[in-house]
């Protein structure tokens, strides 16, 4: 059950204010601008200058995407505004729609998997903590619903995407704080003007079944409606999956000088929850790779465990075109968010427990080794309002081509956090099990606590932003942005007691908050000498806040953000076919003034600005038609250097001269189909990882996640309007680290046999 939201509306009132006004404001703008915009023309052809072409207040009307058809992709919204790929001086990849269908990625995890550079932490809530170049892409600001902020409160599910587009490297002057290691964009599905409509339904082991559907249908000479619908259920050998989700959009003016849309966007998760292994020390006799050489499903957590999450979002947004090259996109966000976690933190019992007597490593492990079930619940919820308006034109001016960007955007967040207590005389004490007993059914009443609310945090944010691409010469183009941002956050902890626990948490009832003001700056060198090659050089700065994690506390409200820069040389190469692209980069990532634990202050409470790291690297990805049958797939990332180059050396921050956790030297992805005739396509692909480890190991520690390699194989048959596919993932039904935290990992998915059928109509 979730907890009790508590609101305050009449402060919401207050804070919503300037965010309605705003709103109001532009929208009056646009109405004058399409009212006024002819009487300017006339007024400018009156005066004896020179008179530019008539424009068409008009948009080409779509009717489909390639994003379904192709692996290939060549433009991209995660740039502010819809950019070619090869006008964008930075790394970008865009896993397609085709893509998703192809290896069945249901999740945000198992999407990005597909793209080099990309590691994951078994963070404590579950969420997607993702590393992207060994940076932290920030739970609280760097994942994107349609270029606005979309926290990680909830499993994200693909069932209404057109692509997943992945930004790389610094990134503050498009996106404000956060985007340190870059940005991940979900891009939603939107109404197209033509009737079409598909369903279809995914049965796999672990009594899988998944139900999907996409209904398009046009309203009107310039209006469509979308729906996108999905219903998950899966025994998942102890860790079930139970979902239900719905995106209805509507879009009219398509095309036209006003264009809007209303969407709503609702998604409930009932899951299980695998929290991890601990780390199975090697012995003096067996040798070992921390790894457990046991099955892959096999789960040892409490059949009472869950994770309850979810979002509801609503949102609306106008384009009003000024001509063919000039657009002004106003958006607006209103969106809910959940997560009741309830976990068992598995670790090895005492050495007095175990049948040998002796503490536990690969000489004494078996099935008898007893495993005893901790606690760790997270209950929270957040609300959120965001709006932002992007103006995009291309101008000439002073002899030149100009491309412009820019905007204006605010954040409105509201988080609350629960405690979840035992009441006198009630005992959740969970059992211990043993890991010849996975999924054993235990369970405990984890409706029987009392939950009570113990901190909030308060949020606003204000970006102002603006960027030029400059055709300097036939070849070559210039980009320059800057951006200012306002974060202001009042954390509030209202517990009535001191948690004896954490000897750094803030007094009770304590009310604590910091604001900051920051520039960042990009800047791109473009050299394009023919319409199929195009290179790049570029400079970006990002910074993260205190605030990120929506919290403050003692050691961290009086710390200043901590800022990172990117530089990168790359390019994007077109074949002479237009089938296939090829996009390379080398990159140095450094983030200055990171925050470490003071090793000078009382338990290390307090943080300071010590910490530098950094890394560099070569990416490449491949995407495309070989031929017209081949179609092919691929993301590598090598990453020879990575390097903690000062830090406090407290603990839990990383020794000097380390490399960095989740930071592997080599992480690839390979997925290549052939069509051996109208009807049968066939596929198969690899995931690849080297050797990595935890962030923030003890320098003693010698724990170590070894590489690996995990192929998946499908094959497809199309009759008409029906296709039925197969997929085969994990091949050599392999146990690997897939998560990885100090204390544990989460086994990577076993091997999984998947049949879908779907119907167009």
């Amino acid at each position: 059950m979730h907890a009790d939201r508590t609101r305050r509306p009449q402060s919401a009132s207050l804070r919503l204010s300037p965010i309605a006004a705003l709103v109001a404001g532009l929208g009056t703008f646009g109405l004058a601008l399409a009212q006024t915009a002819p009487e300017t023309r006339n007024q400018n052809a009156s005066s004896g200058d020179a008179v530019l072409p008539a424009v068409r207040a008009t948009a080409a009307p779509e009717t489909t995407t390639g994003s379904k058809e192709s692996f290939r992709a060549t433009t991209s919204t995660i740039g502010k505004g819809d950019q070619p790929l090869r006008d964008i001086p930075q790394s970008v990849t865009v896993i397609t729609e085709r893509l998703i269908d192809d290896r069945n990625l249901d999740t945000l995890k198992e999407a990005l998997k597909q793209t080099s550079a990309v590691s994951f932490q078994a963070a404590e809530g579950a969420e997607e903590d993702i590393r992207l170049r060994g940076f932290s892409l920030q739970a609280s600001g760097d994942i994107f619903i349609d270029g606005m902020r979309d926290p990680a409160f909830y499993e994200r599910d693909s069932f209404n995407w057109d692509r997943l587009e992945v930004l790389r490297g610094s990134a503050s002057m498009l996106f404000g704080r956060g985007s340190t290691g870059g940005a991940v964009n979900q891009v939603s599905k939107r109404p197209l003007l033509v009737d079409q409509n598909e369903v279809g339904v995914t049965f796999g082991t672990g009594r899988y079944l998944r139900t999907l559907g996409d209904f398009n249908k046009r309203t009107g000479q310039n209006a469509a409606l979308r729906l996108n619908m999905v219903v998950t259920r899966a025994d998942n050998y102890g860790v079930p999956l139970d979902n239900y989700g719905v995106a209805p959009t509507l879009r009219w003016g398509i095309g036209t000088r006003h264009e809007f849309s209303a969407s709503l966007y609702h998604l409930r998760n009932d899951n299980g929850i695998h929290y991890g292994l601990p780390w199975l020390p090697p012995g003096p006799v067996s040798g070992g790779n921390y790894l457990w050489k046991t099955d892959p499903k096999n789960y040892y957590g409490m059949a009472s465990d869950y994770a309850k999450t979810g979002t509801t979002q609503a949102g609306f947004t106008h384009v009003f075109r000024f001509g063919d090259d000039a657009e002004l996109r106003t958006a607006m966000r209103v969106a809910e968010y959940e997560r009741d976690q309830r976990a068992s933190a598995i670790r090895f019992a005492a050495a007095t427990l175990q049948p040998s007597g002796l503490a536990v490593n690969t000489d004494t492990f078996g099935d008898a080794t007893v495993l005893r079930r901790g606690t760790n619940n997270k209950i929270m919820n957040m609300d959120t309002r965001y709006l932002q308006s992007d103006y995009s034109g291309r101008h000439r001016w002073f002899g030149l081509e100009h491309s412009v960007q820019a905007g204006v955007d605010l954040a409105d967040e509201d988080f609350e956090n629960f405690a979840a207590g035992v009441p006198p005389g009630v005992s959740l004490a969970k059992p211990t099990t043993t890991v010849g007993t996975p999924d054993d059914g235990a369970r405990v009443s984890e409706a029987t606590r009392v939950l009570t609310k113990n901190r909030t945090f308060e949020a606003q944010a204000l970006g102002v932003y603006a960027q030029d691409l400059v055709t300097i010469a036939p070849s070559w183009k210039l980009l320059g942005g800057l951006r200012w941002d306002r974060f202001e956050g009042t954390y509030r902890n209202i517990a009535v007691a001191a948690n004896a626990a954490n000897p750094c948490s803030v007094t009770p009832a304590t009310t604590i908050g910091r604001s900051d003001s920051l520039l960042s700056q990009r800047l791109g060198l473009l050299y394009q000498p023919t319409p199929h090659q195009s290179y790049h050089l570029s400079y970006g700065t990002s910074f993260n806040t205190s605030g990120d994690a929506y919290q403050y506390d003692a050691g961290t409200v009086d710390v200043d953000p901590e800022k990172s820069r990117n530089i990168e040389l790359g390019g994007r190469i077109e074949s002479a076919s237009g089938r296939l692209s090829t996009r390379f980069a080398l990159f140095h990532s450094t983030k200055y003034n990171e925050r470490n634990r003071d090793a000078d202050t009382v338990d290390a409470c307090n943080y300071v600005l010590s910490g530098k790291r950094h890394a560099a690297g070569l990416e490449l990805d491949l995407a495309g038609r070989i031929t017209p049958r081949w179609e092919i797939y691929a993301s590598y990332a090598f990453i020879p250097v990575a390097r903690v180059d000062d830090s406090s050396g407290a603990a839990g921050t990383e020794p000097v001269g380390s490399r960095p956790g989740l930071t592997p030297k080599h992480t690839a992805s390979l997925w290549s189909t052939l069509r051996l005739s109208p009807e049968w396509r066939v596929g198969g692909g690899v995931t690849a990882r080297s050797n990595d480890k935890p962030v923030g190991l003890a320098a003693t520690s010698r724990v170590q996640a070894p590489g690996f390699v995990s192929v998946d194989l499908m094959a497809e048959y199309i009759r008409g309007d029906f296709s039925f596919k197969l997929n085969l993932f994990n091949l050599a039904d392999r146990h690997y680290a897939d998560f990885l935290y100090r204390g544990h990992y989460v086994p990577g998915r076993p091997r999984t046999l998947q049949a879908a059928v779907s119907y167009r109509f």
